[in-house]
C-alpha cells in the first residue's frame, strides 16, 4: 500500500472533480449544509467511480446520504454511551471537594477509553461505509465478519498507519485555514466538498487495495 500515491491520486480526483466545474461546485457547498446530499455524492465517490460521477439524481443522493447518515450515527453511539457515563460520572465527583482528586483521575482514564473506543469504531466504520456504498445495504454496513475479513487482508496495521496520515493532513490543513482571521471559516466551508471527495477516494483506495471476496 502506497500511501503517498493513494494521497496523490486522491487529490488529483477531487480536483478533477471540483476545478472549472463552479455550478458543480457551488451545488456541492449547498449540499455540505443540506447534508444528506454531500454524504450521498461520497457514497458515489466510495462506488469507485472514476472519474468522479456528476451531481445529478439528488434524490437518489439524499436517501443515499440519510443512510450513510443513520449508520453513522449507530456506528457514534457506543462512544456517546461512554461519553455520558465517564465524563458525567466524573462530573459529579469533580462536583465534591472531597472527591475532586478522584473526579480528576476518573475524567482522564475516561478520555483514554472514548479516545480509543472512537479510534476502534473509526476502524471498523469506514469499511463499514464503503461496504454499504457498494451494497446499498445497511446490513453490510455491520456485517462485522466481513469488515474485520477484510482488513484483516489489508493489514491492520497499514489500514490504521494509512488512515492517520490522511486524518493528519487534513486536519492541518483545516487548522491552518481556520486560523486566517475572518474567512478561515468561510474558507473551510467553500472547501468543504474538497474534503469529503478526497476522503471518500482515500478510502476507497483503503478498501480496493486487495480484492473483495464474497
Amino acid at each position: 500500500m502506497d500511501i503517498g500515491q493513494m494521497l496523490s491520486e486522491s487529490y488529483e480526483y477531487a480536483k478533477e472533480a471540483l476545478w472549472e466545474k463552479w455550478k458543480k461546485w457551488i451545488l456541492l457547498i449547498i449540499s455540505a449544509i443540506i447534508f444528506p446530499l454531500l454524504l450521498g455524492y461520497t457514497m458515489e465517490v466510495m462506488r469507485g467511480k472514476k472519474p468522479a460521477p456528476p451531481l445529478e439524481n439528488g434524490w437518489k443522493l439524499f436517501i443515499d446520504g440519510l443512510k450513510l447518515f443513520v449508520v453513522g450515527i449507530i456506528y457514534a453511539l457506543p462512544v456517546i454511551l461512554l461519553a455520558i457515563v465517564l465524563i458525567g460520572g466524573s462530573v459529579l465527583l469533580l462536583m465534591n471537594p472531597d472527591t475532586l482528586v478522584k473526579g480528576l483521575g476518573t475524567m482522564f482514564a475516561g478520555i483514554i477509553v472514548i479516545v480509543v473506543v472512537a479510534v476502534l469504531i473509526s476502524l471498523v466504520s469506514t469499511m463499514g461505509n464503503v461496504r454499504l456504498s457498494r451494497t446499498n445495504s445497511m446490513a453490510e454496513a455491520f456485517n462485522f465478519g466481513a469488515i474485520f475479513k477484510h482488513i484483516g487482508r489489508i493489514g491492520w496495521g497499514n489500514y490504521f498507519i494509512s488512515l492517520l496520515v490522511m486524518y493528519i493532513i487534513v486536519g492541518v490543513v483545516v487548522v491552518a485555514i481556520a486560523l486566517i482571521p475572518v474567512i478561515g471559516g468561510l474558507i473551510n466551508l467553500i472547501i468543504a466538498p474538497a474534503y469529503s471527495i478526497f476522503t471518500s477516494r482515500y478510502y476507497t483506495q483503503i478498501y480496493d487495495s486487495v480484492p473483495e471476496t464474497t
